[in-house]
């Protein structure tokens, strides 16, 4: 098949010759006036050598690179990339009786940018990024249900959210291939109720899996706090680790809702949890030292570079007000998903609350996201989750 072809200016293909898989705008010398968005294309150098394949879109990155070898970007292409994510969740050991959610797709992690498809027993909920995977929408939802031993019956396309807005794709929220069955997945043997028709991202933070099942070993005999609990991921599993009471906290009363009937198919009646609707500032304002194990858990605080600085003193307030309530011999779980704010950024707010509370505080854990989420080694930027776990003296 013959693609358009994209030709960078001298000297730009180095980071692309590293397997860095995007192109920026800055580094394209011509391309051709009747290009769509969303259009597979072809990316040289100035002197016209083959660099790499991938989907061309407008904005600053213009290409993202799903292949650097000359290739048809057809079904066997989709089929092929999608069985070597899947058998990569197999080797996790990710498949198993007691676990049927986790990220088939991270983007550029499993070599397919712009895309993201999450598990929820039979059921994939895939998300677009770009318009090139919002246009292979249907050739990727029929690779999905024939992937060997997933047993997918399922496709729900979730990107009203995720394409870029200037693109007027105008994406429809919905079934692709199959219909509603359940929305019951289980996470390490937990239940847990997956809204992905109107909840944030695909339904459910996957991501948080790993680290969920480190906060269970330290709940027991503690009061836990689970800060913007969202569906009450950390709450459920503080229980079964045996907290002696867990409080869930969210902006959100539909959140709080969804949280509420989590802990209620896992423990019925249990009357040690309890929910609130609350501002997360306000909550911690008034907490005393009523907890000695807390979770921050916040949405990100910067999405784009230009939010770095007021994201900083959020998350220097939000660390500060934890300290300064909880009590001594307390176990902080703090996490940042913002991914323009890097780990050193992310560790300087966090000490630099530290020292404000002027309290003894060690690093017990460095937190990232799991295997699930791999991250491409030429493409650091896809390292987005941060985490550490503290004892506050």
């Amino acid at each position: 098949m013959e693609y358009k072809i994209i030709r960078l200016k001298k000297g730009k293909e180095e980071s692309l010759l590293r397997l860095h898989p995007w192109v920026f705008s800055g580094a394209v010398a011509s391309m051709p006036e009747n290009i769509e968005e969303g259009e597979t294309v072809k990316v040289v150098t100035s002197t016209g050598d083959f660099i790499g394949i991938g989907h061309f879109q407008i904005g600053s990155i213009v290409v993202r690179i799903l292949s650097f070898d000359d290739i048809a970007i057809d079904e066997a292409f989709f089929a092929d990339r999608l069985t070597a994510a899947y058998n990569l969740r197999r080797t996790l050991n990710l498949i198993r009786q007691d676990n049927n959610a986790m990220r088939l797709v991270h983007g550029e992690g499993d070599f397919l940018p712009g895309l993201i498809v999450d598990l929820y027993g039979n059921t994939a909920v895939v998300q677009a990024h770009s318009p090139g995977m919002h246009f292979a929408r249907n050739i990727i939802a029929n690779a999905l249900v024939n992937l060997d031993g997933a047993d997918i019956k399922n496709v729900y396309y979730k990107s009203e959210t995720t394409l870029p807005f200037k693109a007027q794709l105008d994406p429809q929220n919905d079934y692709i291939i199959g219909s509603f069955e359940t929305n019951i997945a289980v996470e390490n043997g937990l239940k847990f109720h997956v809204d992905w028709l109107k909840g944030q991202k695909t339904g459910f933070f996957v991501d948080q899996r790993d680290n969920r099942s480190l906060l269970e070993h330290y709940a027991a005999g503690r009061n836990v706090l689970n800060m913007f609990c969202y569906t009450g991921g950390f709450s459920f599993y503080a229980m079964r680790g045996g907290a002696n009471l867990v409080h869930s906290v969210d902006s959100s009363s539909k959140a709080i809702t969804l949280t509420n009937a989590n802990v209620e198919l896992n423990f019925p009646g249990d009357t040690r949890h309890q929910a609130f609707a609350e501002d997360a500032f306000k909550f911690l304002n008034g907490i005393d030292d009523k907890y000695d194990l807390i979770i921050l858990d916040p949405p990100a605080f910067a999405k784009h570079r230009s939010a770095i600085k007021n994201a900083m003193i959020g998350y220097r307030k939000l660390n500060a007000m934890a300290f300064e309530k909880i009590r001594p011999g307390g176990i902080l779980f703090t996490f940042s998903c913002s991914q323009a704010i890097s780990k050193e950024q992310f560790r300087l707010a966090v000490f630099s609350a530290a020292a404000m509370s002027k309290r003894k505080v060690r690093i017990l854990h460095q937190l990232t996201q799991p295997a699930d989420h791999p991250i491409n080694i030429y493409h650091p930027e896809g390292e987005y989750l941060k985490g550490l776990i503290l004892y506050v003296e």
